[in-house]
């Protein structure tokens, strides 16, 4: 009988042990999850971060792209740098309207009529960049995108 009490006592030691053990194991993995959430929540952050500063520069290089030629040098310069796919879209872009004005110019009185029509769409295409839109410009914009599809 007194093997019985023995084991009886043994065995409730070892329940207890168990949970304490339990606790314990539950404490460390609570403190260890709450420290990987944290890195997370802070790699998410930093992750954010970053894209939201790679579309800050691919917004200003679409709009240096349209300030003029040199405008457009620069923003192509640039891009080179961070190749933002947002910056290639307007390059080519404006690359396509601003060759168009050129030729297109040389043809008289006609030549004035198409530079109204280029500075039309140069603004509408201005204005999708600032708004922070991908838009292509009326009729010609996928030919661009796939004619200068390098840059």
């Amino acid at each position: 009988m007194a093997d019985n009490k023995n084991l009886g006592d043994d065995l409730n030691n070892m329940i207890d042990d168990t949970k304490n053990n339990t606790t314990d194991f539950t404490d460390s993995t609570q403190q260890k999850t709450d420290a990987f959430s944290e890195d997370a929540k802070r790699s998410a952050h930093d992750i954010e971060s970053d894209v939201n500063a790679v579309s800050k520069d691919g917004k200003n290089i679409a709009l240096i792209a349209h300030l003029t030629l040199i405008g457009w040098i620069i923003a192509f310069v640039m891009n080179n740098n961070t190749k933002s796919e947002f910056g290639s879209f307007y390059i080519r872009q404006v690359l396509g309207l601003g060759l168009c004005g050129l030729v297109l110019s040389f043809i008289p009185l006609l030549g004035w009529i198409v530079s109204l029509l280029i500075l039309v769409l140069w603004i509408m295409s201005l204005i999708g960049a600032l708004n922070g839109e991908k838009k292509l410009t009326p009729v010609l914009g996928e030919y661009f995108q796939d004619w200068f599809k390098s840059l």
